[in-house]
């Protein structure tokens, strides 16, 4: 095998970086959004799917925005998940507004299932993630990130809302676990 010159070499390699110039990945939070997978098992009408996705983008244009009363609305009256109330959520979500900026979060539904009975209610998979930029640090922060969570969700009042989440809590937390709250 031949070596390149040197000076050949350094051409080379300095076309290869001005080639890659600008190629960079952003990062996951700036990807946000909500999204029904490819694959999504969809039982449930398509005016319910469309009102549980209206519900969810709301949220996070209140959440980019800061509106915290706005956001809370996501949130049925009668919000209960691992002991949270929807007041004692809305505490937590204050605390982050306080201490981030520029929250983005990603949703991936996977399955709506209509749930038989009044109101009108819904089961609906979600992986994602909620990031945010520190206030503190300007650092970018992962606050929470969940893999096929079931919200539990209910039409009240003509609009769709999170009421809580499937399964019970643990008596016990796993070592690194941690509920989630969130949307």
């Amino acid at each position: 095998m031949r070596w390149m010159h040197p000076a050949t070499m350094l051409i080379a390699v300095l076309g290869l970086l001005w080639g890659l110039h600008g190629c960079s990945v952003p990062p996951l939070m700036h990807r946000g959004g909500i999204m029904v997978d490819s694959w999504a098992e969809v039982k449930i009408d398509n005016a319910s799917v469309a009102g549980i996705l209206a519900a969810f983008n709301r949220a996070e244009s209140a959440l980019q925005a800061g509106k915290l009363d706005e956001l809370m609305d996501l949130y049925s009256n009668g919000y209960s998940y691992h002991g949270l109330t929807k007041q004692e959520l809305r505490k937590i979500w204050e605390e982050l507004l306080q201490q981030h900026r520029e929250f983005r979060s990603n949703h991936i539904l996977s399955r709506f299932v209509a749930v038989p009975g009044e109101p009108q209610s819904a089961e609906v998979t979600c992986s994602g993630s909620l990031w945010a930029i520190s206030k503190e640090t300007g650092e970018q922060v992962n606050i929470d990130s969940w893999y096929g969570e079931v919200h539990h969700m209910v039409n009240e009042n003509g609009m769709w809302r999170v009421r809580g989440h499937r399964g019970k809590a643990p008596k016990t937390q796993v070592f690194g676990a941690a509920p989630h709250p969130f949307f």
